[in-house]
């Protein structure tokens, strides 16, 4: 029986970026294929579809190499937005192993940096009205071996909507998902479960109500969109509610000067 240990601060790296100067929303789920990008991708065409000018924006993707028949989560998120972005600008780093991040490029010999992952995310903001921005698996996937998706949603300091399934198991994993968010001073604006059925049994019924209560969060659904080359707009969700408008600047104190 072997063991390792990893030094690492306990409480992971302080917050490095600027935050953004435009409305945006970070979103995150409580596992892989839960259906971020859905959500993501249906709240950007829904804004897209209002006029405004939607930049999409995820850190990295893995998993290119799958031949799954639908288009890569970036390129969904763009084509969703009608974004005019290149695809390096709205994914940075793409890798064909489906893999957690920080291993995919530790096989293909890079590292993840946060300072580039923070200067691409303002870049893509740059120009837009609205910025979307979805995250890789949970909030506690490593994109290094110590800057955690949670990291990288604290330095863009976007207000966060949770992902997650309706079924089995979900009160666990989206309240463990609201305690990780919270403990780092992320605000969650909501939970959004998706494949919502049209006639939901008493289990998700019950889920949907003991996540709100006990979250103390707002829990929206989504049901089937259509996933074509394009997601289609969630008109039901209320995106312009959720996506926080840039925080005022505090006044600089009066200069006392004595006479």
């Amino acid at each position: 029986m072997t063991s390792i240990q990893y030094e690492k601060p306990p409480d992971g790296p302080a917050a490095n970026g600027t935050p953004l100067e435009l409305p945006g929303l970070f979103v995150t789920g409580t596992d892989t294929e839960v259906g971020k990008t859905i959500v993501a991708s249906a709240i950007a065409a829904t804004l897209a579809a209002r006029g405004e000018r939607v930049a999409v924006f995820k850190p990295t993707v893995t998993g290119l190499d799958e031949a799954t028949g639908a288009p890569p989560d970036h390129e969904l998120l763009k084509a969703s937005a009608h974004s005019t972005q290149e695809l390096d600008e709205v994914s940075p780093y793409r890798f064909g192993p489906p893999l957690s991040p920080h291993l995919a490029a530790e096989l293909a010999g890079t590292r993840i940096e946060p300072p580039r992952l923070r200067a691409a995310a303002t870049r893509a903001a740059a120009g837009a009205d609205v910025l979307i921005v979805e995250g890789v698996g949970g909030l506690l996937v490593p994109l290094t071996y110590d800057y955690l998706v949670r990291d990288f949603a604290r330095d863009l300091d976007l207000p966060v909507l949770i992902v997650a399934r309706p079924g089995l198991g979900t009160v666990n994993h989206t309240l463990l998902t609201l305690e990780s968010a919270r403990a780092a001073g992320l605000e969650v604006v909501a939970v959004v479960f998706t494949n919502w059925p049209d006639d939901p049994g008493q289990p998700e019924l019950s889920n949907r109500l003991t996540v709100a209560a006990l979250g103390g969060v707002e829990v929206a659904t989504l049901g089937p969109v259509y996933t074509g080359p394009v997601i289609s707009p969630a008109v039901d969700l209320p995106a312009h509610r959720w996506l926080r408008r840039p925080r005022a600047r505090p006044l600089p104190e009066p200069l006392v000067v004595p006479i």
